[in-house]
Formats: structure tokens, C-alpha cells, sequence
């Protein structure tokens, strides 16, 4: 995870109750433990394992991908716009390595 995942957000600023969509994207390469390299050696696996999503305290999503996710992993979700906060979203890898990014939602 050496970039920054990119995210969408359809509106920073939704009024109340609007459905808000979330597109993002994490650079992973998801080695499935399976392949085998050009030496016959096995490639070690490396997956993300976790993704969360909560605005505040409020746990939007949560998701546990496995092998057959394919590289590059995307996902897209909707909520209710009902309060303001941070929209934070964090992955991890089955090495531990953890990555986030955060957007502000202001509910008008």
C-alpha cells in the first residue's frame, strides 16, 4: 500500500437524509499465496484482510475481502446523510500494514 487509496464522494455537503455514494480505490497488488514465480518459488500471500468505513462513531461498513479479490481493490457504498463528521475509512493487509483516508461531511 506505498500510494494513498483515492476516493469519490458524491457530495461533501448533502442536505439531510440525502443518499451520499463513496467510491474507493486501494493500490494492492492481492497476491493470492497461490501463484508460483519465475524461480518456482511461491509468491507469499498478501491480501487486504479488513476495510472499515464509519462517519463519527457511526460504523457505515465493514468488509473482509479474500483471495479472489483482484488487484487494485474497489468498492463503492451508499449512506444516509443524517449527521455531519469525518468519513474515515481504513484498510489493512495481512502483513499489518494499515491505511486510512478521511473526507468531511457537512450535512446542510
Amino acid at each position: 500500500m506505498a500510494r494513498p487509496p483515492r476516493i469519490w464522494i458524491s457530495n461533501e455537503t448533502p442536505s439531510l437524509g440525502e443518499i451520499v455514494r463513496v467510491r474507493a480505490q486501494m493500490v494492492h497488488v492481492m497476491e493470492s499465496g497461490f501463484r508460483i514465480d519465475a524461480a518456482g518459488q511461491t509468491i507469499p500471500e498478501d491480501i487486504l484482510t479488513g476495510f472499515t468505513a464509519s462517519l463519527g462513531d457511526a460504523v457505515l461498513l465493514e468488509w473482509s475481502p479474500e483471495t479472489a479479490i483482484s488487484q487494485n481493490p474497489y468498492i463503492e457504498f451508499t449512506f444516509a446523510a443524517r449527521q455531519p463528521g469525518t468519513l474515515r475509512m481504513v484498510w489493512t493487509d495481512a502483513g499489518g500494514v494499515v491505511a486510512e483516508a478521511e473526507k468531511e461531511i457537512a450535512v446542510g
